[in-house]
């Protein structure tokens, strides 16, 4: 990234301003300004996240907030109620209060002498959900969005469930989130109020993991803040950004086919960040991006970016296999609308090892997988964290090796896909609950295999999220499975293959019954999104270099460590997948506070018994200055047997190394057809 040191205007910097809220609370925030904004008001724009502007995100809002003030805005970052200096408590994610909060502080800005009454809201992940959240209020200020790496629907792209499924990732964001919300405020922002609020903090803690795990389906809990109920409820313009090895790519496209209101697209090779830093590359402009969205929606200027294409996406080339890239080869192409004209449909027959175009009659082949299926998986979501550690899948002969697959002949031409493959099997399971996934790969020449995409469905959620049914054991029924969107071009010379699995751990926590799954080959068709290349994708342009303002100063007093081991006890037969991550020990320059995070998955599994799982996170904050030394750590272990889950939390608080507070809390939830 080229740091910018000259902006065009000059700016000055508001560590801290309390914006007061209706009810008597008020929200912290950070504010960058152009010096002169009192006498020539800016359009604003907000960031609204709960994840500490004082620490956690100071280095990161430093590249942002800055660079986006000096080219003529006021740029603010709010912590959400109970987050960070804030006033009051967070009890979960994207609550009614939440968007509420939001709609008022956009009120707020929009009324100060330095704004002119426009106001734009952008972020990532939490603040690209609530971007979204806030919008569909219809708050008269908010112009317009920039939401990347979110989702318009809570339920079937989030780290809870998928395709009905539970994740893993469910654990292990959420005791995260967990620890997160013990955090103190600081007491050189808030003063010496900052126990009493820790206090209330720390009363109010639960174990918002089992809220999650008592809605297995989808319900009123999880349709609240999901837009796709309603896609007409947002008005303003809405900048839909995602990252093809991304959990969230999938919901880029639907809000393009689904919102009413002026919008934009863009997909690109990352991982669960922002384009200017995440991988794999490349890395794009994005701020410069983010500037010609605001001049056009808030400035009134002609910056041509609404004359564009609505989708733009990055065309992924075949790479050998390999856990990281620092880049993934591809170009850039546009589409005018989604779904597109220029797609079309190309479909397969799944006979015996083959993927036919010609179809044919075939056998019925029946599967059990191994429950270890899925260690080449990497993770459901990767955050694209560059050389500290490997996120993405393996080579799938692993997998393969437990599952049924189907290849096609050698490709004579390069075949171009972009957009979601679906698998359509007629199959019976011996079993009333049963998981189905299947996968795209890439055979390679040399005979690895490079994951392209793959699905997930909880077969009890064939019909229905909504209202799941049990299978009849010997039943046929016919399925429908939509894999991940994706765009990636299988090379002359290379070969398809469809896998077709009932287990994807660590990924999946396994369904309890371990399924076979009888699949009528013959009839089970297979379709891909061929996109044909045309003569104008030569002419697509690209991005400018990454840009941003210069990252807060740290010393680090330990380096940053991700290792990830997978080991088998030949003994007992129990693998192990394990992650340990440590963001190190920073001191930083601005407020001398000294900052540590220390994460650790485990997922355990045997091969033939799915409740012999068991998943263990930990989670540790700790956050020192002399006169104020906080340490939080958590942990929590689900485990199940047929009909119910059993769920252990822990909470551990310290000050200056004193233990404050040390609960547990063990839950039994009933399974609900998962």
């Amino acid at each position: 990234m080229r740091v910018v040191e000259k902006l065009p205007h000059k700016i000055r910097v508001v560590e801290n301003i309390f914006i007061p809220l209706k009810n008597g609370d008020q929200v912290a925030a950070k504010l960058w300004i152009p010096e002169d904004a009192e006498k020539n008001p800016v359009p604003a724009l907000m960031e609204y996240i709960p994840y500490r502007k004082r620490d956690y995100t100071a280095r990161r809002d430093a590249q942002t907030h800055p660079y986006l003030a000096g080219h003529g805005y006021a740029s603010l970052r709010v912590d959400c109620r109970g987050g960070g200096d804030s006033d009051g408590i967070m009890h979960d994610e994207y609550l009614m209060q939440e968007m509420q909060d939001g709609a008022e502080v956009i009120g707020w800005i929009a009324r100060q002498p330095w704004c002119t009454g426009k106001v734009g809201q952008f972020g990532g992940s939490w603040g690209g959900f609530n971007s979204l959240q806030v919008a569909s209020l219809r708050p008269p200020e908010l112009k317009a969005i920039v939401t990347v790496v979110s989702t318009d629907d809570r339920y079937a792209d989030d780290m809870h469930y998928m395709g009905g499924a539970l994740l893993n990732d469910m654990l292990s964001w959420g005791q995260q989130f967990f620890a997160q919300r013990a955090r103190p405020p600081d007491p050189a922002i808030v003063g010496d109020r900052w126990r009493a609020m820790w206090d209330n903090r720390l009363k109010a803690m639960h174990p918002q993991i089992g809220d999650w795990m008592t809605h297995q389906r989808r319900d009123a809990f999880w349709k609240h803040g999901s837009i796709c109920e309603d896609y007409s409820s947002i008005q303003c313009a809405v900048y839909a950004i995602g990252g093809w090895v991304d959990g969230y790519s999938n919901a880029v496209f639907r809000m393009m086919q689904g919102l009413k209101c002026p919008k934009k697209a863009l997909l690109g090779p990352w991982g669960h960040g922002r384009p200017h830093f995440a991988y794999p590359g490349p890395m794009i402009g994005y701020l410069q991006e983010q500037l010609r969205w605001w001049d056009h929606w808030l400035k009134g200027k002609d910056t041509g970016i609404m004359a564009e294409p609505m989708v733009k996406a990055w065309m992924q080339d075949s790479v050998p296999v390999k856990s990281f890239y620092d880049t993934r080869p591809g170009r850039w192409v546009n589409e005018p609308s989604w779904p597109s004209p220029n797609i079309k449909d190309r479909g397969y027959t799944l006979l015996p090892n083959t993927l036919s175009e010609s179809g044919g009659k075939g056998p019925v082949l029946s599967i059990r997988s191994p429950e270890t299926v899925g260690v080449a998986s990497g993770e459901w979501c990767p955050f694209g964290l560059g050389g500290v550690g490997p996120e993405l899948p393996t080579d799938q002969r692993q997998d393969d090796g437990g599952s049924l697959v189907f290849d096609s002949g050698v490709l004579a031409e390069p075949l171009e896909i972009l957009g979601a493959p679906v698998a359509e099997l007629t199959l019976s399971s011996d079993k009333p609950r049963a998981n189905l996934i299947a996968r795209l790969s890439d055979i390679r020449p040399d005979g690895t295999v490079l994951r392209v995409t793959y699905g997930v469905l909880n077969l009890t959620h064939r019909e229905s999220h909504e209202h799941p049914t049990a299978l009849e054991p010997g039943k046929t029924y016919k399925v429908r499975l939509q894999l991940n969107e994706v765009g990636h071009v299988f090379p002359k010379g290379h070969r398809l293959r469809v896998s077709i699995s009932t287990a994807y751990w660590p990924i999946l926590f396994p369904s309890p019954d371990g399924a076979t799954l009888s699949i009528a080959t013959g009839e089970s068709r297979f379709t891909l999104p061929v996109r044909a290349p045309r003569a104008e994708d030569a002419k697509v342009p690209g991005f400018q270099e990454p840009e941003g303002t210069p990252m807060i100063a740290v010393e680090t007093l330990r380096p940053a460590e991700i290792v990830r081991k997978l080991t088998t006890d030949i003994g007992t037969g129990v693998t192990e997948y394990a992650i340990h991550r440590d963001d190190g020990r920073l001191k930083m320059a601005h407020s001398g506070t000294i900052l540590e995070t220390v994460k650790a998955n485990i997922f355990r599994v045997k091969d033939e018994d799915p409740l012999s799982a068991e998943s263990i996170v930990t989670c540790t904050f700790k956050m020192e200055r002399p006169e104020w030394n906080a340490e939080i750590r958590t942990g929590v272990t689900l485990t199940g047997d047929a009909t119910h889950f059993r769920l252990v939390t822990d909470l551990d608080v310290f000050d200056h190394g004193v233990r404050i507070d040390s609960r547990t809390w063990d839950q039994k939830i009933a399974r609900d057809l998962v």
